[in-house]
């Protein structure tokens, strides 16, 4: 009786780990990382919730052709023990950034890491073609904090060794939603948006899956990163980059406006009880600047507040202090 007892339980407990595995929200992390810092506070909360068993990283896509972007990512997920996650950079025409800050020279030669070049990583329409031709439909979530240069060029691929559909049917079949920090809304002129104007245009008139855009307004009222850097328990790359580039500005002295980190926030763990959602279409212009256009059937939502922002601050800010568990505090 006992040794049926233990085998009832050791399969019950198989069970429940199948099952917090099956639950993990498969995630494509596409980032301009660097010269502005809050991708590194976005990278490092994706790396908290993948500890947490809430997530299971697929791919850290680079949306920039910075020389040493591929090196930088794979800095942040060496720290996190996930030095294996696939790293691109495009290969094409694209967004070459000069870091003023310092901060991504500094971190890549503080920290190990095993990629040194963007020469040893593969294009990014190929990475994300192939990473999901293998998951399983309607399953993948695409977080994108950058340029929409890596999702235009996805939408306009064609059938490879990989998938015999194109980008717009592999999007439709694979891809669950896209979580995107751009715009501004009801109307702006967002960074993300207006440096490659081109792609994200295309990119959201072709998106096959509902796109949820956490805009410039809300990012901006939330301030990260000065409790991080005064805890002496914390020693990161996230701590360091912050510890570098909040002096360099004045409007950072509360703390550096977190873009990125909400739109991590809400990818994973949704966006209630913090925002509701307004429906509708973004529109581009040819200059970057965006509109929009109400529609309750739309396929395009924007992050409306209902909470004060201090309170997704917090969550941020405890969430950047993250330490994997084998790294000395």
């Amino acid at each position: 009786m006992t040794r049926r007892l233990i085998i009832l339980f050791t399969y019950l407990l198989l069970g429940f780990s199948l099952l917090a595995q099956t639950k993990r929200i498969p995630i494509i992390f596409d980032s301009d990382m660097g010269p502005d810092y809050d991708d590194a506070g976005a990278i490092t909360m994706l790396h908290a919730f993948a500890d947490k068993n809430e997530i299971k990283i697929l791919a850290t896509i680079a949306s920039t052709k910075y020389k040493k972007v591929a090196g930088v990512i794979n800095v942040f997920n060496t720290f996190y023990n996930r030095p294996g996650i696939p790293v691109a950079v495009p290969k094409g025409k694209a967004i070459d950034p000069h870091d003023f800050r310092g901060w991504t020279d500094s971190i890549y030669e503080m920290y190990p890491h095993k990629i040194k070049s963007n020469d040893e990583v593969p294009d990014t329409v190929a990475l994300y073609r192939k990473i999901l031709a293998a998951q399983p439909d309607h399953s993948v979530v695409i977080i994108t904090i950058g340029f929409l240069t890596n999702i235009s060029n996805l939408l306009q691929s064609k059938a490879d060794i990989y998938s015999k559909m194109d980008g717009v049917e592999l999007m439709k079949h694979k891809v669950k939603r896209m979580v995107c920090m751009a715009g501004g809304f009801p109307s702006g002129n967002e960074y993300n948006v207006n440096m490659d104007a081109v792609a994200a245009q295309y990119a959201f008139v072709h998106c096959p899956v509902p796109v949820l855009f956490s805009g410039f307004e809300i990012g901006q009222k939330i301030k990260s990163g000065l409790p991080l850097i005064h805890n002496e328990r914390v020693h990161s790359p996230v701590k360091d980059v912050f510890r570098i580039s909040l002096p360099r500005a004045l409007e950072d002295s509360a703390g550096r406006m977190s873009w990125d980190e909400t739109a991590v926030l809400v990818a994973v763990r949704g966006y209630k009880p913090w925002y509701t959602v307004k429906k509708g279409r973004i529109i581009v212009a040819d200059n970057g600047s965006n509109t929009w256009q109400d529609d309750e059937k739309g396929v395009h939502s924007y992050l409306v507040e209902t909470r004060p922002p201090s309170q997704v601050q917090m969550v941020i800010n405890d969430l950047i202090m993250h330490m994997p568990a084998n790294k000395k505090r």
